[in-house]
């Protein structure tokens, strides 16, 4: 991990997310993003290291990454996850409530 962050130090939060051997690239649109995953892929390839092209998705308008929804207008939280806040059982406890406040804390 502390490879790859040094190797897109320069990207990082421009167009490049990395979290362990995951690399996100996002742009604005279809043309920006052609020289962004150029830019990466020549990047990669400098560094002799190696993508599974078996596990690359590329093109994608949305993308689901550590509970949340990526896409093209924003940021969002993943459905599925505030459906788990919303299908939370009333806390009862002082330990429930700290538990299920930290939780939407986190999603607010």
């Amino acid at each position: 991990m502390d490879l790859m962050n040094r190797m897109c130090k320069p990207y990082l939060d421009r167009f490049v997310i990395v979290f362990i051997d995951d690399i996100l690239i996002y742009s604005k649109s279809r043309k920006e993003h052609e020289g962004h995953l150029k830019l990466i892929l020549r990047l990669l390839k400098k560094e002799e290291l190696y993508a599974k092209f078996s596990k690359c998705e590329f093109w994608l308008s949305k993308v689901h990454f550590f509970g949340h929804v990526i896409d093209s207008e924003d940021i969002h939280v993943d459905p599925a996850k505030i459906k788990s806040i919303k299908d939370w059982a009333s806390p009862k406890t002082p330990t429930e409530i700290r538990q299920f406040l930290g939780l939407a804390g986190y999603y607010r």
